[in-house]
């Protein structure tokens, strides 16, 4: 899938976006990049919301990173990150994954997450070289992990890896606290057309829950801070749920402070749609509680 290089004033820009510099590959320099990328980077829906049509084109994700200050769900967040670690001459693979709820994976799942590995970079504690990397699941990693089966800890999280017998699959398992129950990937190389049909069916379909409520999660050391349609909530150190921002200057203002999401990009037609959608639907949510 990263077949290519980034464009150098694009690379550049992206950098800057995250606060590093370029230097060789390493496991120190992966995990400043893996980072700054969940702590800078916002995973966010908004776009749906506001009637834009994404493609999932990893140079495209890109440029919305690097200029328009945008984010993305997984094709767009992995998409770019891992087409950045490419450029900067790190062994980058992705992988068809899935994200799954607490029944466990199935075949309706396969191909609605990306996932990435990079290889070559051993350490004292990962001996193979081998990492998992995800900037795509939004309140799951902070750092890259080592690809070793067993627990692992992230704060606030407990996460596990599993690989499978026949050494094809691998899964995440993820802390209750979190917003999903695991997430399956083969080791297989993957292409951008294997995510193609699962991101026309969650970013369009009537019953994709990115459709229905808009998401923005950001991630740092210690927890996360979300929005889910009005409300704002923190997962982690300081965990809280607040009240519905039912003010429009204010929502916009809560994206821009607290997500670095100042939707710039958008028209002045795309915000008002962005702000009718995502407050009528907490309405329709309201009138199903009452």
């Amino acid at each position: 899938m990263f077949t290519d290089r980034l464009d150098p004033r694009l690379q550049q820009a992206y950098l800057d976006r995250l606060g590093v510099a370029a230097e060789p590959p390493s496991a120190a320099a992966l995990q400043r990049i893996v980072r700054r990328h969940a702590e800078r980077v916002p995973y966010e829906t908004l776009w749906i919301h506001a009637g834009q049509a994404w493609d999932i084109d990893p140079h495209t994700a890109a440029r919305r990173i690097a200029h328009e200050r945008r984010g993305g769900y997984c094709y767009h967040l992995n998409g770019a990150l891992g087409l950045l670690l490419t450029s900067l001459g790190y062994a980058t693979t992705a992988h068809v994954g899935g994200v799954h709820g607490p029944d466990g994976a199935n075949p309706t799942v396969v191909g609605n997450h990306l996932a990435l590995s990079v290889t070559g970079l051993p350490t004292e504690d990962n001996p193979t070289g081998t990492w998992y990397v995800d900037s795509g699941l939004g309140d799951a990693l902070h750092d890259p992990l080592p690809l070793v089966a067993g627990a692992h800890r992230q704060a606030p999280f407990d996460l596990t890896l599993e690989e499978s017998a026949d050494g094809t699959r691998w899964h995440l398992g993820h802390d209750p606290a979190g917003g999903f129950t695991g997430m399956s990937w083969t080791t297989g190389a993957a292409r951008v057309e294997d995510f193609l049909a699962q991101h026309q069916r969650l970013s369009t379909s009537a019953d994709s829950g990115f459709v229905q409520v808009a998401v923005v999660e950001r991630r740092d050391a210690t927890g996360v801070d979300v929005v889910r349609g009005l409300v704002p909530s923190r997962i982690g150190e300081g965990a809280r749920t607040d009240a519905p921002v039912t003010d429009r200057g204010t929502w916009f203002a809560l994206l821009a402070d607290v997500f670095d999401l100042p939707l710039d990009d958008l028209t002045p037609a795309e915000r008002d749609r962005l702000w009718s959608t995502v407050l009528a639907a907490h309405r329709r949510w309201e009138e199903s509680q009452a």
